[in-house]
């Protein structure tokens, strides 16, 4: 007996495509797996197939030929190679941007890494031969920075976080203000935190009033609790009908009591901020000096370095994190490791870490330098076709979890193109050559200065230029179904 493909399935232009074997083989594939490889070539064939059949499914018209379909497996495989990660100029007014790495490294960091990139003495102590730490590059440097007995320092702040939790409270309860259960950043929240270096939560006070009755009501409920976690509200404010204890009072309470205070300080300042109009943010310093056990902050964020989690205080505790098995698995890598110290060492005198160091010299610019430099940039751009160019005030921020609520009076060059949306002349800007990220208001693209440098002002107006006039970019033409995003 004969069964009958169903007329259906007969018409169904799908099945009309060639097999992936069939593909893979034809001739003019060849090149192809002599290049990438049969294993690449099979797997970019398989997508290329999966996308036609859900265009025939929308549209049963359109058959792609052969050519077609290995045209767009080669395009497929040539961007599987290519690089994904580029230099961008950032322009969008924030200083610590996450997506765009976070804080720009100085100089001397950048040449710290490179030196380190090839061998180096990691974990090798020169003068003697024998194995040492890597943490011994970085371990004075943070007590001498910080005022610390001694320092160390992790892949990142949620991870020394992590670690001191597991090394110093040792499954013992945590105890830790309402009011300070945060969601440090990407799902990351302090709660889930407590509870991976084995301990458990002790929740004390409301969202927006906690006194020490209510750390003493904990600790008579769970004597057994070992360590005080206050966490800063780097990424958020609560305003209004508020009350907690003074970072001092705490300290005093909890040593009065036997326990250790631990400080997720989250922006790691190094230095007072309040003389550039960037008030009530606490240095590491101050921290240390109210009475706090061990501090830990972010390498990344307002210390102006790699990422990193450090960790700062006592010698017997930072010792305690050290041996820890976690302490291996979130270890900094090398280059990381030669950037930080490189980065720590421009806090000495009488080096002036404002001038030394990109995010603090963004962060403290006055008006004044950045009307000259919109000024400078808008000559360089006036007189280009359809293009209208306008300097504004304007509000940019710190970003990266820090200073959440303080604004930054800045100065932008709001851009507009008569033949381009605002949201067309951004995705060109963002896919050229030269790539530029700035943000879009009122449908203009504002190109804001504050985190621009003075030395990428050039490049920034021939992009500028070259996305008013320009034709769209190789994808754009390739998928012109996809929308540009919004900045």
């Amino acid at each position: 007996m004969t069964l009958r493909t169903p007329k259906a399935a007969r018409q169904d232009p799908r099945r009309r495509l060639p097999a992936v074997g069939a593909l893979c083989d034809d001739p003019i594939a060849r090149p192809l797996k002599a290049r990438y490889g049969a294993a690449a070539l099979t797997r970019a064939v398989r997508a290329v197939l999966a996308e036609a059949r859900t265009r025939l499914a929308i549209d049963p018209d359109v058959l792609p030929s052969t050519g077609v379909l290995l045209e767009a497996v080669e395009t497929r495989l040539a961007e599987g190679v290519r690089e994904t990660l580029f230099p961008v100029i950032n322009a969008t007014g924030v200083v610590i941007h996450t997506n765009l790495g976070r804080a720009p490294l100085a100089p001397e960091a950048m040449a710290a890494a490179a030196a380190a990139a090839g061998y180096a003495n990691l974990e090798l102590d020169l003068d003697t031969g024998r194995r040492s730490s890597r943490q011994a590059h970085l371990d004075p440097l943070i007590a001498e920075m910080t005022g610390a007995e001694a320092g160390m320092a992790v892949n990142n702040c949620a991870g020394a976080v992590l670690l001191a939790l597991a090394a110093v409270a040792e499954g013992a309860p945590v105890i830790v203000s309402r009011g300070e259960l945060v969601e440090i950043g990407g799902g990351f929240r302090i709660p889930d935190v407590v509870a991976q270096s084995g301990s458990r939560l002790v929740e004390v006070g409301t969202t927006n009033r906690t006194h020490l009755r209510d750390y003493e009501k904990a600790l008579a409920d769970h004597p057994e609790a070992r360590v005080i976690l206050r966490t800063h509200p780097s990424n958020f404010r609560i305003s209004g009908f508020t009350s907690a204890p003074s970072l001092e009072s705490l300290a005093h309470f909890a040593h009065a009591h036997g326990l250790l205070l631990i400080e997720d300080l989250g922006g790691g300042a190094l230095v007072d901020l309040s003389p550039y109009g960037i008030p009530d943010e606490p240095t590491v310093q101050s921290s240390l000096r109210a009475g706090v056990d061990l501090v830990l902050f972010s390498g990344d964020k307002l210390l102006g370095g790699p990422q990193a989690g450090l960790a700062a205080g006592r010698r017997a505790l930072v010792d305690q994190l050290e041996a820890h098995p976690l302490a291996r698995a979130l270890r900094l890598d090398k280059l990381s490791v030669a950037a930080l110290a490189a980065t720590l060492r421009l806090y000495r005198p009488p080096s002036d870490p404002f001038q030394r160091i990109p995010v603090l010299r963004l962060l403290a610019q006055h008006a004044e330098t950045l009307t000259a430099r919109a000024k400078d940039l808008r000559a360089r751009v006036e007189g280009l076709a359809d293009l209208e160019a306008e300097i504004i005030e304007t509000e940019g921020y710190a970003g990266g979890g820090a200073l959440p609520m303080r604004a930054l009076p800045g100065r932008a060059l709001a851009l507009s193109c008569r033949r381009l949306s605002a949201e067309d002349l951004a995705f060109r800007l963002r896919t050229g050559s030269v790539r530029v990220l700035g943000r879009i208001e009122q449908d203009r693209v504002l190109i804001d200065l504050r985190t621009v440098d003075d030395a990428e002002v050039p490049a920034l107006a021939e992009a500028i230029s070259a996305a008013a006039a320009g034709e769209m970019s190789d994808l754009s033409r390739r998928y012109p179904e996809v929308p540009p995003s919004l900045v």
